[in-house]
């Protein structure tokens, strides 16, 4: 017997934009922005008007510039978002921050968001404040941490007599950046030589090490998320 039922009307990708700006709408007349919403409503709102979605942070790329920003810490941002098609976000300074940007802010954000940080050691790394400072709120904050020795020992990850006698840092500063220095020396990471290795493959290397890593995160968040839903 043939079916009475009429076919269900198709709807058009500019009926469900239709839609979703008269919710918009009424969403923004709730909150008292009357013009917003008529915009909103008549279809005609720029993409500056648009609310701002924040930025998230899977990974801090954490080095020297003046050694690594043009070669392994570039290629190896480009890498990440590569292999993801994009779902990985990674922090990169130059990369990451704009113009008016709160450097201190973006930077602290950058490493509370992550869930990996990657930590290229050189030879110049320990003349650089932020270098310093960043790599002791990611051991604080207990961060996986993928060191990457780019031309130097992890053996020689020791804070230079230079920096402990200057009057830039506190005893407590000292201490700090100390402290980071060893848990770093002490985790197992990638040793590069730049006169005689392989930069293609060091990249390569520390990009799977690092999509791994934010996988093995990632598990226990959607096991929690099953048990919530039982």
């Amino acid at each position: 017997m043939a079916s009475s039922a009429l076919p269900l009307p198709q709807r058009s990708s500019s009926d469900d934009c239709a839609i979703a700006s008269r919710l918009t709408a009424s969403a923004e007349a709730a909150t008292g922005n009357a013009e917003l919403a008529a915009r909103w409503a008549r279809g005609r709102v720029d993409d500056e008007e648009r609310p701002a979605s924040p930025k998230k942070y899977d990974v801090f790329i954490n080095h020297r510039g003046v050694d690594t920003k043009h070669t392994v810490a570039r290629l190896l941002y480009d890498r990440l978002e590569h292999l993801s098609e994009g779902r990985v976000r990674s922090f990169l300074d130059n990369q990451s921050m704009r113009p008016g940007d709160r450097l201190h802010e973006s930077i602290d954000e950058g490493i509370r968001q992550c869930r990996v940080a990657v930590a290229i050691f050189s030879q110049r790394y320990f003349d650089s404040d932020f270098c310093l400072r960043e790599l002791a709120s990611i051991v604080e904050a207990r961060k996986v941490l993928i060191p990457i020795f780019y031309g130097i020992k992890p053996s020689e990850l020791v804070l230079p007599q230079e920096v402990v006698d200057s009057k830039t840092y506190t005893p407590q500063e000292i201490k700090r950046f100390t402290l980071a220095l060893q848990e770093a020396r002490y985790t197992v990471g990638l040793t590069y030589d730049p006169a005689t290795g392989d930069l293609a493959d060091l990249v390569l290397t520390a990009a799977n090490a690092v999509m791994e890593r934010i996988r093995e995160t990632q598990q226990p968040q959607r096991r929690q998320m099953i048990l919530s839903r039982l």
